[in-house]
């Protein structure tokens, strides 16, 4: 059993050294603990200060590609090198590396497929009050579209099994946490969370620089991940929202035509017809968004049937 512990970076030569002082080299029920460090596109010593500090993997990324494909490069690279069990957490050291222990015991247990570290938010004193309730806001949301029960859908302390990360996709630029919860509930991936504890800030976050263009930035990936999963909902709704008006106004054109006052009522036609065609152009793009993401989902399978070929062919 081999646990690899990826931490993506940019230009935390600062922070680094204190993330990787705090990380375990054993755990029980593993055999073997490597780091991996993600340099995505680092102008500082970020590579330099990992390898002194004793890291046995870097991969390095062709330029700064973003916190997502940093995590997903990592994924892979951590595969590629034969982890059972991959570990993503920050740079920064905001989570506690003591309680690695507790983030992968459901996973030796066979009892999860990923294991989200639920943070104490309510209890994080450099929180703000607004963040502390987007934090909670943003949960219930992913709790709700994913149909997991993760209090902390954007934590990134995180564990996930090799065959977990085989199936995983982000298409998001701007971070991971939210996208692969919804993911993994749509996949029928077993995903769970346990308590975790928090160090003190040693930086200021770079995902969130202000709140609205982190809410902003996270309901755009919310409503993209969902249309991927359940496109027939979302237009099919839409369909409903424009055929139901477009009903009504022609049952009132209808009455008024039966008692003899239709003619003054022409435009509830215009207006239904216009609404019904809109209507019937939703449910038409539902089918076929329905049918690219029946065509996503083989493609997806496709690819991780590959990836388990490729790395059955490698051991």
């Amino acid at each position: 059993m081999k646990l690899i512990i990826q931490i993506p970076c940019l230009n935390e030569e600062a922070t680094l050294p204190a993330t990787l002082a705090e990380l375990p080299r054993e755990l029980p029920g593993v055999e073997r603990v490597e780091w991996m460090v993600i340099d995505d596109g680092s102008t500082d010593r970020t590579v330099e200060v990992a390898r002194e500090n004793g890291v046995d993997h870097v991969v390095r990324m062709a330029g700064n590609q973003g916190l997502a494909r940093a995590f997903m490069a990592g994924l892979a690279a951590a595969v590629d090198r034969g982890a059972d069990v991959i570990v993503n957490t920050d740079a920064d050291n905001q989570y506690h590396a003591g309680d690695i222990r507790e983030l992968v015991a459901p996973i030796l247990a066979g009892k999860a497929d990923i294991v989200v570290g639920a943070r104490p938010i309510s209890a994080i004193r450099h929180f703000s009050p607004v963040k502390r309730l987007l934090q909670k806001l943003g949960s219930f949301v992913v709790r709700t579209l994913s149909g997991t029960a993760v209090r902390d859908a954007p934590s990134g302390f995180r564990a996930i099994t090799r065959d977990a990360a085989m199936r995983l996709n982000v298409f998001s630029r701007y971070t991971y946490t939210l996208e692969t919860i919804i993911q993994a509930g749509h996949s029928n991936l077993r995903i769970l969370d346990v308590p975790i504890r928090v160090n003190g800030p040693t930086r200021p976050s770079r995902l969130v620089r202000s709140i609205p263009s982190y809410v902003r930035r996270s309901i755009l990936d919310l409503l993209a991940t969902y249309l991927i999963y359940h496109p027939t909902r979302i237009f099919n709704t839409l369909g409903i929202l424009f055929l139901a008006p477009a009903f009504l106004l022609a049952a009132r054109y209808l009455y008024y035509a039966a008692v003899g006052e239709g003619t003054g009522h022409v435009q509830s036609v215009i207006a239904s017809g216009v609404l019904a065609m809109c209507g019937v152009f939703m449910l038409a793009i539902g089918i076929v968004a329905h049918l690219l993401a029946v065509n996503r989902r083989l493609l997806e399978e496709v690819r991780y049937l590959e990836n388990s070929r490729r790395r059955e062919g490698s051991e």
